[in-house]
């Protein structure tokens, strides 16, 4: 009998030691794959990809973000790990840990559900789950609070959606949410002049960092006409006039380079 319970007794001990083995082995390996990019931080965009699809991950998403950024979400299945990758002039600027919220994995997703079932219909609760990132947050995190979550979720979609801002809780987080939206809508069609009809636009906004006398050559190449312009030595305003399609522009130029350029609308000289 006690053989047998030696026996037993070892077999748990060795069961419970292969358990815990197994448990740091995965831990290991998630926290290197937590790393397993930063090599790739300032790398050419177009190179640093084919990097990450080798290590394991795969592309899920991506938007346009503020400040001429690219966010992109990448997954691992193997670890179960989803990256947040920033690109910013064509090169990679950050790689850092997201949640499986971001790669579209439905970490949570039950929980908001319940949070927001009461007061939402099937169709906004598909556009809540599958809502914003967490960039979208000032402080690059989903708020812990499902229901704070939800609120900022709604707020969120209308503003991305340009819908009437619709409080009707008075909360700080339908606020917020309403105008990273708003942002992000406004990122989302920059390309876009404002204008309507069937006339075809000339592109400026690529010209932004060039050095100033290229980008003005460039620009005259392209239709516009430079009809106002004022400033100083630090920085100067040119206003440009493109007849086909209408479109007025303010061009700003600081230590030779273009800093801003901008469709107004209207000026006086623009006509």
């Amino acid at each position: 009998m006690n053989g047998e319970r030696e026996i037993k007794d070892a077999t748990i001990k060795l069961a419970v030691g292969i358990s815990a083995l197994a448990a740091m082995t995965a831990t290991s390996v998630q926290a290197r794959d937590a790393n397993a990019l930063s090599d790739l931080v300032g790398a050419r965009a177009g190179q640093a990809e084919m990097g990450v699809t080798q290590r394991g991950f795969t592309y899920i998403n991506g938007n346009v973000g503020k400040h001429n950024t690219k966010h992109a979400y990448w997954w691992n299945r193997d670890s179960k790990q989803c990256v947040h990758i920033v690109t910013r002039d064509g090169r990679y600027t950050s790689i850092t840990d997201a949640s499986k919220r971001d790669c579209n994995q439905g970490e949570g997703g039950s929980d908001v559900a319940a949070a927001v079932g009461v007061v939402a219909g099937a169709a906004l609760l598909g556009a809540l789950l599958g809502g914003h990132k967490k960039h979208h947050h000032d402080d690059q995190r989903h708020h812990d609070n499902d229901a704070r979550e939800a609120q900022y979720e709604r707020g969120y979609s209308d503003g991305l959606h340009n819908v009437s801002y619709h409080n009707y809780d008075r909360s700080d987080d339908y606020a917020d949410g309403y105008g990273a939206g708003v942002d992000q809508r406004r990122a989302n069609t920059d390309y876009h002049h404002g204008h309507g009809g069937y006339d075809r636009k000339a592109k400026f906004k690529d010209l932004i960092g060039d050095r100033g006398p290229r980008a003005r050559s460039e620009l005259s190449n392209r239709g516009f006409t430079r009809v106002d312009r004022f400033g100083d030595d630090d920085t100067r305003y040119s206003v440009m006039w493109r007849s086909q399609s209408r479109q007025c522009i303010q061009v700003t130029i600081a230590d030779s380079r273009v800093y801003d350029i901008r469709d107004i609308g209207r000026h006086p000289k623009c006509s």
